[in-house]
């Protein structure tokens, strides 16, 4: 019996050694998001409007996320020469509970952005990543549906 104890003791003090440590934020390691996805199509729903934006003609969008951060950036692709310039950037923590990812925006070139929480439902399938989820800011009159379609960056690319 006494061995059986024993035993049992040295198996969950081995076990709990390679237990993950959490640090107050969760994450889920059965979804692969971590990586560099390129932005290939962006919908917008707003009071019955959808309009949808092509991201692989004339603008580049790419998202980066690591195991605890991700970030955003956005520019044309005329170099800031046409009517159609565009930068946009921004970046923060997020959160990840099964497919429940939620973007906590601290930095973002529109400041009217940081400082909101943005849930998302995603799903990722072989290289593809759709985000889908409502951004909702009451101080700036922003209430919409944003679903994003993005492809993992290999890296060559």
């Amino acid at each position: 019996m006494k061995n059986q104890i024993g035993v049992t003791t040295i198996f969950l003090i081995l076990v709990s050694c390679n237990a993950p440590v959490q640090n107050g934020e969760t994450k889920s390691t059965s979804i692969p998001i971590s990586g560099s996805w390129k932005l290939l199509t962006g919908a917008l729903i707003e009071k019955g409007d959808t309009v949808v934006t092509d991201y692989t003609k004339g603008k580049e969008f790419i998202k980066i996320i690591n195991d605890t951060h991700f970030a955003f950036l956005s520019h044309d692709l005329s170099k800031g020469k046409n009517s159609d310039a565009e930068y946009s950037s921004g970046g923060g923590g997020y959160s990840l509970k099964d497919s429940l990812y939620t973007e906590h925006l601290q930095y973002c070139s529109d400041r009217q952005w940081e400082g909101n929480d943005f849930p998302f439902t995603i799903k990722i399938n072989n290289d593809t990543l759709v985000i889908q989820g409502i951004e909702k800011i009451d101080s700036i009159g922003v209430n919409r549906v944003n679903i994003e379609r993005y492809v993992r960056v290999k890296a060559s690319q």
